[in-house]
């Protein structure tokens, strides 16, 4: 459920705030939101996961059967056979 907040800033703080959100192609309540969870979230989530990582996540479809560790030897191998 969203609710409303009305806050006070430093006028040049809240302007720099927009143009931030503006190149993040944001909303600056999305913006605010996202850094007070970050603030808020327990120690062992905040440790996890960073917000960049949370907005990343999804962005790359793997099948099933992906092997990282198996991609990564791949990578290695190929990259100091040479």
């Amino acid at each position: 459920m969203d609710t409303k907040l009305t806050i006070k800033l430093n006028g040049f703080v809240i302007e720099k705030a927009k143009s931030y959100a503006k190149q993040k192609h944001t909303s600056l309540s999305k913006l605010i939101e996202s850094y007070l969870n970050y603030l808020t979230a327990s120690k062992a989530e905040a440790d996890d996961i960073t917000p960049l990582v949370k907005s990343l996540s999804g962005v790359i479809d793997l099948s099933k059967n992906y092997d990282h560790k198996k991609e990564y030897k791949r990578h290695v191998l190929n990259k100091y056979s040479k």
